[in-house]
């Protein structure tokens, strides 16, 4: 069997959205023909733990764990925050209402440390890869990124020994839309775009998880690149059952931060709510994952306090669990410039469930596309007032929308994508051996 390095720094235990894609790549590879072999962090700061991502690991794989020294929990130990208290609201909050010592810290991570703040970690990596390879073949490299810490040292090994690498992105590098958070000068930028030309020039296939932001990554130099999406675990699935509650339940899962506040969705609702009081006693909202302060202020705002329940973090079976009493599943997209690109992994996971998802972003968005191609539910802009307070008192009076759950997704299955990614990956090697 061949065997693929898969480098990565998000690895069971860790949670959240993020760490699947990779894993579940791991997962299926020896059904086409590749064995993996992990390379991942000893001692990672995780923001989120999720142990059943654990039971996910392939029976006898290679794991290699290699020590990472981690800034960001000495920044946590400097703003005072817990070690265990997520970092994302620094990057999702206005400049107005960032700290000095916040500022001053993205500033440090920017400049200083690139391409991200796992970048200490690259040279550890690459001596301790140096050395395995000395007694141990591999054929080909899969990264994960971001952290393009990843990226750079596949980029790395790849260029000192001749093997085949393909560099995943989960999200761009520069293009990405936190990057201009950061307060990146101009050296520093100089440097993250040479790295990032680097990997064009070295990568033999590049993928990226959509549409828009393939063709963004081919503006600025990308070669070979093709989209993979998140997908979906058909076996996540297994004891799924497409039943509601007797209330009508609004769902989302994940993180809701100030970029994807949907106060214009939680206006409208509460104006239906003045107009038709009946509806009250059957609605109801549930946010499953870290919800920004912002939005609580705008359920406050728009009285809808007494109708959420603010369910923290949870695992991801769970997650599943709440999509089975779901009446409609909240999508917000990020706010963003590049958002037209974003498709959050969480997507295909709703799509499974056959529930209608209710989008809420820009309309030229790859997510509007696969949704309403799909017949899946219906996508909006932010601030579409009108359109939304039409859809939602045809679902919330009328019931017009229904489960769709016969139709078929397979396309988007785990198994399916993974399939692709060793079909580049064959192809790699033996353009290697035609050379």
């Amino acid at each position: 069997m061949k065997k693929v390095l898969v480098i990565t720094y998000s690895w069971p235990p860790a949670g959240g959205i993020g760490v699947l894609r990779c894993l579940k790549f791991v997962k299926y590879l020896r059904d086409f023909g590749w064995e993996p072999i992990v390379l991942t962090a000893e001692n990672p700061s995780y923001q989120f733990i999720d142990h059943d991502n654990l039971k996910e690991i392939p029976d006898g794989i290679e794991i290699h764990k290699v020590p990472i020294f981690e800034p960001i929990n000495a920044f946590k130990k400097i703003t005072g925050r817990k070690k265990e208290t997520p970092l994302q609201n620094i990057t999702n909050n206005s400049d107005k209402k960032r700290s000095i010592i916040d500022k001053f810290g993205m500033w440090v991570r920017g400049n200083f440390f690139i391409p991200d703040a796992r970048s200490a970690w690259i040279k550890p990596c690459v001596k301790y890869i140096d050395r395995y390879l000395e007694n141990n073949q591999v054929d080909a490299i899969l990264t994960d990124g971001p952290p393009h810490t990843n990226t750079v040292i596949g980029m790395r090994i790849a260029q000192k020994h001749s093997i085949p690498w393909l560099a995943d992105f989960q999200d761009p590098w520069t293009q990405v839309d936190y990057y201009k958070e950061l307060y990146i000068g101009k050296r520093a930028d100089k440097i993250h775009r040479a790295l990032e030309q680097e990997v064009f020039q070295t990568a033999g296939k590049i993928t990226i998880a959509s549409p828009s932001w393939k063709k963004d990554l081919e503006s600025i130099g990308g070669k070979n690149v093709d989209v993979i999406y998140y997908g979906y675990d058909e076996t996540d699935f297994s004891e799924f059952s497409a039943k509601q509650e007797d209330s009508f339940i609004i769902f989302h899962g994940g993180l809701l931060g100030q970029d994807r506040n949907p106060e214009t969705f939680f206006s409208v609702l509460h104006e239906l709510l003045n107009l038709h009081p009946e509806i009250g006693s059957k609605i109801k909202l549930k946010f499953a994952g870290e919800v920004d302060l912002t939005v609580k202020n705008s359920l406050k705002k728009h009285h809808l306090l007494e109708y959420t329940e603010l369910m923290g973090m949870i695992p991801r079976k769970q997650v599943i669990k709440e999509y089975e009493k779901a009446s409609l599943l909240l999508l917000p997209i990020n706010k963003a410039d590049n958002a037209a690109g974003r498709i959050p992994g969480k997507l295909f996971e709703m799509l499974r469930t056959g529930k209608n998802i209710l989008v809420l972003g820009p309309d030229d968005g790859d997510v509007k596309s696969i949704v309403e191609m799909e017949k899946r539910g219906r996508s909006f802009e932010y601030d579409d007032k009108d359109l939304l307070m039409s859809y939602l008192t045809d679902v919330l009076l009328n019931s017009s929308e229904s489960i769709n759950i016969k139709g078929t997704i397979d396309k988007y299955s785990n198994k399916l994508i993974t399939g692709k990614i060793a079909k580049y990956l064959d192809e790699m090697i033996y353009d290697t051996k035609d050379a």
